[in-house]
């Protein structure tokens, strides 16, 4: 075999032979493409495989992800409501206790006018303005509460004194010097009682 020094002869890379050399094409006729070899055909598919399955695990990783952040957004929004309404709970309640030496002194003032007849508007005047303060209180959920006859309860009531009553059994609430008043379940302020003995 004679080797052309122009166009060197190509060796196959397992074996060392010289490969058989097909003639030239021609510059006008179209160079047919030669099936790939098998190995070459499997090599882009089973590239295609792991980086499908590499996408699908960053899918699913981001989807993951995407639905902790959701739960963690409507945790943090449950919790803000709740945070948002004790605060108001608080708020109110403290504004509550504010009011009411405010409340029971126009109660007292109601009690001096009814024996005093020198000024007839006086009496109906402050007991409107009672009224009206008790309304508001009761529209945000404050009401008072007088346990007259009640069993005595240390958690709503403060034990001014305890002596002995006629008819009314030991324990109980005998007579009530100062009203109570709750904000739902919460005592604002206990009810001062009397207590029989």
């Amino acid at each position: 075999m004679r080797e052309d020094s122009t166009h060197p002869q190509p060796v196959e890379e397992e074996t060392g032979v010289p490969a058989p050399v097909s003639a030239p094409a021609a510059p006008d006729e179209p160079v047919s493409s030669a099936e790939p070899a098998p190995e070459e055909t499997e090599a882009p598919a089973a590239e295609e495989e792991p980086e499908a399955s590499e996408l699908e695990r960053e899918r699913d990783e981001y989807l993951a992800l995407a639905q902790r952040t959701q739960a963690d957004f409507e945790n943090y929004r449950k919790r803000s409501a709740r945070d948002l309404r004790a605060a108001e709970a608080r708020g109110v309640a403290r504004l509550a206790r504010e009011l009411l030496p405010a409340l029971d002194n126009l109660g007292r003032a109601l009690a001096a006018a009814d024996g005093d007849s020198s000024d007839e508007h006086l009496g109906p005047g402050v007991k409107l303005v009672q009224v009206e303060l008790v309304a508001a209180l009761a529209r945000v959920g404050i009401e008072p509460f007088s346990p007259q006859g009640e069993r005595f309860d240390p958690q709503e009531h403060e034990a001014i004194t305890q002596q002995p009553v006629e008819g009314a059994e030991p324990g109980t609430v005998a007579d009530v010097y100062q009203q109570g008043y709750r904000h739902g379940e919460l005592v604002l302020r206990p009810a001062r009682v009397v207590v029989a003995a």
